[in-house]
């Protein structure tokens, strides 16, 4: 029982810091692969964890940033994530849909499903294109993952 017991809690921790911003899928695979998980079943969790959130900040990231650029307090913290954002997004801008798949897709810092999801709203990609969109990007930079822990793994 015990070690069901740790075995879902590994999956479950990789899950969720696949959901988390700055870290991602990115950090979630190679953190999978280092407590034991083949690097496949990490890349699954990356991506399915990296996805949980996609929805809900499609949604919820307009409001929110209404919100908060009219606080003082945060004013400024909005305005500059909305200009590094748009910044660093510029091929979505020009690309649209596929801009949005490769800015996902890239595992880099500043790029991801947080960054592709506030580009999506500031660009007005419609819900119906961008989670497909961005799920297709997370899938690519999970395989990307996925063969750099593989190759990692085998040295």
């Amino acid at each position: 029982m015990a070690k069901i017991m740790e075995i879902i809690t590994q999956e479950f921790m990789v899950l969720l810091i696949a959901a988390m911003p700055l870290v991602e899928l990115r950090g979630a695979i190679p953190i999978g692969v280092s407590l034991g998980m083949h690097p496949l079943h990490a890349t699954l969790l990356g991506i399915i964890g990296s996805l949980i959130p996609v929805p809900f900040l499609l949604i919820l990231i307009e409001p929110v940033f209404s919100y908060l650029k009219r606080t003082k307090l945060f004013y400024k913290f909005t305005e500059r994530t909305i200009r590094r954002t748009l910044k660093n997004s510029e091929k979505i801008r020009k690309y649209s849909i596929v801009g949005l798949i490769l800015f996902v897709a890239i595992p880099l810092p500043t790029t991801g499903i947080w960054s592709g999801c506030l580009a999506a709203i500031l660009f007005n990609i419609p819900f119906r294109y961008a989670f497909p969109a961005i799920a297709v990007g997370a899938t690519i930079a999970g395989v990307i993952m996925f063969l750099l822990s593989y190759v990692v793994m085998a040295i």
